[in-house]
Protein backbone atom coordinates (compact mmCIF):
# COMPACT_ATOMS: atom_id res chain seq x y z
CA UNK A 1 0.00 0.00 0.00
CA UNK A 2 1.17 3.99 -0.67
CA UNK A 3 1.62 6.16 2.04
CA UNK A 4 -0.47 8.36 1.08
CA UNK A 5 -1.99 9.91 -2.26
CA UNK A 6 -3.02 12.94 -3.68
CA UNK A 7 -5.72 14.03 -5.95
CA UNK A 8 -8.25 16.20 -7.19
CA UNK A 9 -12.12 16.96 -7.42
CA UNK A 10 -12.98 18.73 -10.35
CA UNK A 11 -17.07 20.66 -10.44
CA UNK A 12 -19.54 20.07 -12.60
CA UNK A 13 -22.11 22.35 -14.79
CA UNK A 14 -25.44 21.01 -15.80
CA UNK A 15 -25.83 21.85 -19.49
CA UNK A 16 -29.35 21.96 -18.83
CA UNK A 17 -32.01 20.32 -16.26
CA UNK A 18 -35.73 19.09 -16.18
CA UNK A 19 -37.68 18.37 -13.13
CA UNK A 20 -39.61 15.08 -14.90
CA UNK A 21 -42.34 14.83 -11.52
CA UNK A 22 -41.73 12.73 -8.29
CA UNK A 23 -41.03 9.73 -7.08
CA UNK A 24 -42.92 7.08 -4.94
CA UNK A 25 -39.25 7.10 -2.97
CA UNK A 26 -39.68 10.74 -2.32
CA UNK A 27 -37.00 12.36 -4.55
CA UNK A 28 -37.33 13.94 -8.04
CA UNK A 29 -37.23 12.35 -11.04
CA UNK A 30 -34.84 14.57 -13.63
CA UNK A 31 -33.21 14.89 -16.51
CA UNK A 32 -29.95 16.32 -16.80
CA UNK A 33 -26.42 16.33 -18.73
CA UNK A 34 -23.66 16.68 -16.56
CA UNK A 35 -20.25 18.58 -17.50
CA UNK A 36 -16.85 18.46 -15.83
CA UNK A 37 -15.15 21.66 -15.66
CA UNK A 38 -11.35 22.44 -14.53
CA UNK A 39 -12.36 23.96 -11.25
CA UNK A 40 -11.32 21.70 -8.38
CA UNK A 41 -10.71 21.08 -4.74
CA UNK A 42 -7.48 19.30 -3.38
CA UNK A 43 -7.34 15.78 -1.89
CA UNK A 44 -4.80 13.94 0.22
CA UNK A 45 -5.35 10.52 1.65
CA UNK A 46 -3.28 8.75 3.78
CA UNK A 47 -3.86 5.87 6.35
CA UNK A 48 -3.62 6.69 9.99
CA UNK A 49 -1.67 5.05 12.65
CA UNK A 50 -4.92 4.59 14.90
CA UNK A 51 -6.85 1.78 14.24
CA UNK A 52 -10.17 2.24 13.04
CA UNK A 53 -10.54 6.39 13.23
CA UNK A 54 -11.29 8.42 10.19
CA UNK A 55 -9.60 11.96 10.73
CA UNK A 56 -10.46 14.63 8.37
CA UNK A 57 -8.92 18.34 8.24
CA UNK A 58 -10.60 21.00 5.53
CA UNK A 59 -9.03 24.07 5.14
CA UNK A 60 -12.83 26.15 5.62
CA UNK A 61 -13.81 26.23 9.18
CA UNK A 62 -17.47 26.52 7.24
CA UNK A 63 -17.10 22.72 6.01
CA UNK A 64 -18.13 20.12 8.52
CA UNK A 65 -15.39 17.87 9.63
CA UNK A 66 -17.18 14.95 10.75
CA UNK A 67 -20.45 12.60 9.34
CA UNK A 68 -21.86 15.64 8.16
CA UNK A 69 -19.11 15.85 5.63
CA UNK A 70 -19.76 13.03 2.92
CA UNK A 71 -16.19 12.44 2.53
CA UNK A 72 -16.06 11.44 5.75
CA UNK A 73 -19.21 8.88 4.94
CA UNK A 74 -17.28 8.19 1.74
CA UNK A 75 -14.77 7.19 3.92
CA UNK A 76 -16.69 5.21 6.55
CA UNK A 77 -19.09 2.89 3.55
CA UNK A 78 -15.85 2.37 1.93
CA UNK A 79 -14.45 0.71 5.10
CA UNK A 80 -17.51 -1.12 5.25
CA UNK A 81 -17.31 -2.52 2.09
CA UNK A 82 -13.69 -3.59 1.45
CA UNK A 83 -13.54 -4.94 5.68
CA UNK A 84 -10.76 -2.41 6.15
CA UNK A 85 -9.83 -2.28 9.84
CA UNK A 86 -7.09 0.60 8.99
CA UNK A 87 -7.24 4.60 9.97
CA UNK A 88 -7.91 6.83 7.38
CA UNK A 89 -6.81 10.57 7.53
CA UNK A 90 -7.77 13.10 4.77
CA UNK A 91 -7.23 16.97 4.37
CA UNK A 92 -9.01 18.48 2.07
CA UNK A 93 -8.22 21.97 0.45
CA UNK A 94 -11.44 23.84 -0.28
CA UNK A 95 -12.14 26.03 -3.88
CA UNK A 96 -15.66 24.81 -4.88
CA UNK A 97 -17.89 27.05 -3.18
CA UNK A 98 -20.56 25.12 -0.92
CA UNK A 99 -24.25 25.61 -1.94
CA UNK A 100 -23.42 26.59 -5.11
CA UNK A 101 -24.84 23.54 -7.81
CA UNK A 102 -21.24 22.86 -8.51
CA UNK A 103 -21.14 19.62 -7.10
CA UNK A 104 -17.96 19.60 -4.23
CA UNK A 105 -19.18 17.84 -1.94
CA UNK A 106 -19.96 15.29 -4.40
CA UNK A 107 -16.76 15.52 -6.44
CA UNK A 108 -15.27 15.64 -3.24
CA UNK A 109 -16.68 12.07 -1.96
CA UNK A 110 -16.15 10.02 -5.28
CA UNK A 111 -12.42 11.11 -5.61
CA UNK A 112 -12.07 9.80 -1.76
CA UNK A 113 -13.50 6.50 -3.31
CA UNK A 114 -11.32 6.86 -6.18
CA UNK A 115 -8.29 7.53 -3.94
CA UNK A 116 -8.94 5.03 -1.25
CA UNK A 117 -8.93 2.45 -3.94
CA UNK A 118 -5.99 2.93 -5.46
CA UNK A 119 -4.35 3.96 -1.79
CA UNK A 120 -4.93 0.01 -0.63
CA UNK A 121 -5.09 -1.31 -3.94
CA UNK A 122 -8.52 -2.95 -2.66
CA UNK A 123 -10.64 -2.37 -5.80
CA UNK A 124 -14.09 -3.22 -6.07
CA UNK A 125 -15.66 -3.43 -9.57
CA UNK A 126 -17.54 -0.95 -11.45
CA UNK A 127 -21.19 -2.35 -10.46
CA UNK A 128 -20.04 -2.16 -6.68
CA UNK A 129 -18.39 0.97 -7.30
CA UNK A 130 -21.45 2.83 -8.11
CA UNK A 131 -23.53 1.55 -5.98
CA UNK A 132 -21.45 2.67 -2.97
CA UNK A 133 -21.53 6.18 -4.70
CA UNK A 134 -25.20 5.93 -5.68
CA UNK A 135 -25.26 5.40 -1.77
CA UNK A 136 -23.90 8.15 -0.98
CA UNK A 137 -25.38 10.93 -3.08
CA UNK A 138 -27.03 11.16 -6.36
CA UNK A 139 -24.59 13.59 -8.48
CA UNK A 140 -21.13 11.19 -7.03
CA UNK A 141 -21.41 8.18 -9.59
CA UNK A 142 -21.19 10.92 -12.28
CA UNK A 143 -17.53 12.01 -10.73
CA UNK A 144 -16.36 8.30 -11.23
CA UNK A 145 -16.78 8.76 -15.11
CA UNK A 146 -15.94 12.61 -15.58
CA UNK A 147 -16.51 14.42 -18.91
CA UNK A 148 -19.74 14.67 -20.19
CA UNK A 149 -22.84 12.32 -19.37
CA UNK A 150 -26.57 12.06 -19.50
CA UNK A 151 -28.24 11.76 -15.35
CA UNK A 152 -31.60 10.13 -14.86
CA UNK A 153 -33.58 9.29 -12.33
CA UNK A 154 -32.57 11.03 -9.11
CA UNK A 155 -29.20 11.58 -11.16
CA UNK A 156 -27.29 8.57 -10.03
CA UNK A 157 -27.73 6.64 -13.05
CA UNK A 158 -25.20 7.90 -15.27
CA UNK A 159 -25.16 7.41 -19.30
CA UNK A 160 -21.61 8.56 -20.68
CA UNK A 161 -21.93 11.16 -23.86
CA UNK A 162 -19.20 11.83 -25.97
CA UNK A 163 -17.16 14.56 -25.37
CA UNK A 164 -18.13 17.92 -27.28
CA UNK A 165 -15.52 20.69 -28.66
CA UNK A 166 -13.57 21.82 -25.32
CA UNK A 167 -14.70 26.10 -24.12
CA UNK A 168 -13.55 28.69 -21.87
CA UNK A 169 -16.27 28.70 -18.90
CA UNK A 170 -16.83 31.34 -16.64
CA UNK A 171 -18.66 30.37 -13.25
CA UNK A 172 -20.11 33.61 -11.04
CA UNK A 173 -21.08 32.82 -7.50
CA UNK A 174 -22.81 35.25 -5.72
CA UNK A 175 -21.60 34.76 -2.24
CA UNK A 176 -24.69 33.26 -1.07
CA UNK A 177 -25.66 29.50 -1.32
CA UNK A 178 -28.88 27.85 -2.61
CA UNK A 179 -30.78 24.80 -0.35
CA UNK A 180 -31.40 22.24 -2.92
CA UNK A 181 -34.62 20.56 -0.58
CA UNK A 182 -36.01 24.18 -0.76
CA UNK A 183 -35.16 24.42 -4.08
CA UNK A 184 -37.26 21.15 -4.91
CA UNK A 185 -39.78 21.79 -2.50
CA UNK A 186 -40.35 25.31 -4.53
CA UNK A 187 -40.03 23.83 -7.92
CA UNK A 188 -42.42 21.14 -7.64
CA UNK A 189 -45.29 24.03 -5.94
CA UNK A 190 -44.62 26.11 -8.90
CA UNK A 191 -44.82 23.35 -11.62
CA UNK A 192 -47.63 21.11 -9.75
CA UNK A 193 -45.60 18.02 -10.04
CA UNK A 194 -47.80 14.91 -10.17
CA UNK A 195 -46.55 11.42 -9.09
CA UNK A 196 -45.18 9.93 -11.46
CA UNK A 197 -43.32 6.17 -12.07
CA UNK A 198 -39.60 6.36 -12.61
CA UNK A 199 -38.16 5.44 -15.49
CA UNK A 200 -35.26 2.87 -15.53
CA UNK A 201 -33.46 3.39 -18.77
CA UNK A 202 -33.09 6.53 -21.13
CA UNK A 203 -36.28 7.97 -22.59
CA UNK A 204 -35.15 7.53 -25.88
CA UNK A 205 -37.31 11.20 -26.68
CA UNK A 206 -35.23 12.55 -24.84
CA UNK A 207 -32.54 11.37 -26.20
CA UNK A 208 -33.07 13.25 -29.31
CA UNK A 209 -31.18 16.53 -30.22
CA UNK A 210 -33.87 18.99 -29.12
CA UNK A 211 -33.89 22.12 -26.61
CA UNK A 212 -34.30 22.41 -23.57
CA UNK A 213 -31.70 19.84 -23.04
CA UNK A 214 -28.68 20.28 -25.64
CA UNK A 215 -27.05 16.81 -26.08
CA UNK A 216 -25.15 17.73 -29.61
CA UNK A 217 -24.72 21.30 -29.24
CA UNK A 218 -24.28 23.84 -26.18
CA UNK A 219 -27.59 25.43 -26.06
CA UNK A 220 -29.83 26.66 -24.81
CA UNK A 221 -29.38 24.66 -21.56
CA UNK A 222 -32.36 25.76 -19.15
CA UNK A 223 -32.24 24.90 -16.06
CA UNK A 224 -36.22 24.17 -14.62
CA UNK A 225 -34.70 25.80 -11.52
CA UNK A 226 -34.19 29.01 -12.62
CA UNK A 227 -37.75 30.12 -12.40
CA UNK A 228 -37.59 29.38 -8.32
CA UNK A 229 -34.04 30.94 -8.09
CA UNK A 230 -34.31 33.55 -10.67
CA UNK A 231 -37.45 34.96 -8.92
CA UNK A 232 -36.16 35.22 -5.46
CA UNK A 233 -32.77 36.85 -6.85
CA UNK A 234 -33.41 38.30 -9.59
CA UNK A 235 -29.85 40.12 -10.39
CA UNK A 236 -28.78 36.54 -11.43
CA UNK A 237 -31.69 36.71 -14.41
CA UNK A 238 -30.00 39.66 -15.05
CA UNK A 239 -26.18 38.57 -15.51
CA UNK A 240 -27.52 35.47 -17.30
CA UNK A 241 -29.13 38.29 -20.25
CA UNK A 242 -25.63 40.20 -19.70
CA UNK A 243 -23.37 37.13 -20.28
CA UNK A 244 -24.95 36.04 -23.29
CA UNK A 245 -25.82 39.05 -25.11
CA UNK A 246 -21.53 39.46 -24.51
CA UNK A 247 -21.45 36.39 -26.80
CA UNK A 248 -22.09 33.70 -24.06
CA UNK A 249 -22.63 30.41 -26.54
CA UNK A 250 -24.71 29.47 -23.56
CA UNK A 251 -25.41 30.47 -19.92
CA UNK A 252 -27.67 29.13 -17.04
CA UNK A 253 -27.71 28.21 -13.32
CA UNK A 254 -26.15 24.87 -12.44
CA UNK A 255 -27.56 22.29 -10.49
CA UNK A 256 -30.09 23.70 -8.12
CA UNK A 257 -28.10 27.68 -7.83
CA UNK A 258 -26.99 29.74 -6.82
CA UNK A 259 -23.67 29.85 -9.47
CA UNK A 260 -24.34 30.88 -13.05
CA UNK A 261 -21.79 29.78 -15.76
CA UNK A 262 -21.35 31.22 -19.30
CA UNK A 263 -19.26 29.36 -22.44
CA UNK A 264 -17.22 30.58 -25.03
CA UNK A 265 -15.40 29.78 -27.55
CA UNK A 266 -12.50 32.53 -26.82
CA UNK A 267 -10.85 33.68 -23.80
CA UNK A 268 -10.80 37.12 -24.97
CA UNK A 269 -14.96 37.04 -24.73
CA UNK A 270 -14.43 35.55 -21.56
CA UNK A 271 -12.63 38.34 -20.43
CA UNK A 272 -14.62 40.86 -21.64
CA UNK A 273 -17.96 39.47 -20.10
CA UNK A 274 -16.36 38.84 -16.82
CA UNK A 275 -16.15 42.71 -16.46
CA UNK A 276 -20.01 43.03 -16.17
CA UNK A 277 -19.83 40.79 -12.87
CA UNK A 278 -20.21 42.52 -9.93
CA UNK A 279 -17.12 43.39 -7.72
CA UNK A 280 -18.56 41.69 -4.81
CA UNK A 281 -19.16 39.06 -6.60
CA UNK A 282 -16.78 35.90 -7.11
CA UNK A 283 -15.40 34.65 -10.22
CA UNK A 284 -13.59 31.65 -11.69
CA UNK A 285 -12.29 31.57 -15.00
CA UNK A 286 -12.23 27.79 -16.47
CA UNK A 287 -12.56 25.15 -19.21
CA UNK A 288 -14.89 22.33 -20.07
CA UNK A 289 -12.79 19.12 -18.84
CA UNK A 290 -12.91 15.75 -21.15
CA UNK A 291 -13.33 12.73 -19.67
CA UNK A 292 -10.35 11.59 -21.24
CA UNK A 293 -8.26 14.41 -19.86
CA UNK A 294 -10.65 14.58 -16.30
CA UNK A 295 -9.17 10.75 -15.74
CA UNK A 296 -6.05 11.66 -16.24
CA UNK A 297 -5.59 14.81 -14.34
CA UNK A 298 -7.46 13.34 -11.38
CA UNK A 299 -4.69 11.80 -9.52
CA UNK A 300 -2.04 15.19 -10.62
CA UNK A 301 -0.97 16.76 -7.44
CA UNK A 302 0.34 19.74 -9.76
CA UNK A 303 -2.30 22.58 -11.07
CA UNK A 304 -0.26 22.94 -13.70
Amino acid sequence: MKPSIRLRAFAKINLGLKIVGKRPDGYHEIRTVFQTVALHDSLEISLARRQGRIFLECDDPAIPAGRGNLVYRACELWKQARKFRGGIRVRLAKRIPAGSGLGGASSDAAATLLGLERLTGNRMDAVEQLRLAAQLGSDIPFFLWGGRALGIGRGEEVFPLGDLPRRHCLIVFPGFGVSTAEAYREAGRLARLRLTKPRHGPNIEFLGVRPPLPLENWGPAENDFERVVFARWPELAGLKRQLIRAGAETASLTGSGSAVFALFDSAPKLVRAARLVPGDWQTFRTRTLPRREYQRLLFRSSDK
